[in-house]
């Protein structure tokens, strides 16, 4: 499996066009209405509110560009349907050690998300996954040493 540039899923790309429409409409606007404020207030040099709009204005126009390139040049992918596991499959995995289950989307650097059970191609567990298939075992260098999984279910 070729894993350069940026992979999302399409949930994951819906997300980010919304955000960029909202950056590019809403959020400009509200920016550029507070900038209007700020500068009604007169002498900009110790204008606070000027200043922290003039931030805000720069942080959005740099988050616009990052989701333009990220949606230009992002694979969108979907899970494999033959019961192999590569990007956007779903996994459940028995940890033999500790005998606990957890649920894993795996995704793109761009997706991942631990608190959310979304890790990254790139992680120990998720580069381990790939390419594995039901009951298949792995085993997983991570920061605390060596975890036995099981794959219990793939989708």
């Amino acid at each position: 499996m070729n894993t350069e540039g940026e992979f999302l899923t399409k949930e994951k790309k819906v997300e980010l066009e919304k955000e960029l429409q909202y950056r590019k409409i809403e959020k400009r606007q509200e920016i550029l209405d507070r900038l209007a404020f700020a500068k009604s207030l007169g002498d900009l040099s110790e204008n606070a509110e000027y200043h922290t709009s003039k931030d805000d204005q720069g942080k959005n126009e740099a988050r616009i560009l990052q989701i333009e390139t990220i949606l230009k040049d992002a694979v969108v992918v979907e899970a494999n349907t033959d019961g192999v596991i590569g990007l956007g499959s779903r996994v459940i995995i028995l940890n033999i050690g500790k005998n606990t289950e957890k649920e894993y989307q795996i995704v793109g650097d761009e997706e991942a998300d631990f608190s959310l059970g979304k890790i990254s191609f790139s992680s120990p567990i998720g580069s381990a996954l790939l390419g594995k298939i039901n009951g298949d075992l792995v085993e997983v260098d991570t920061p605390r040493g060596k975890t036995n999984y099981k794959i219990m279910f793939v989708r």
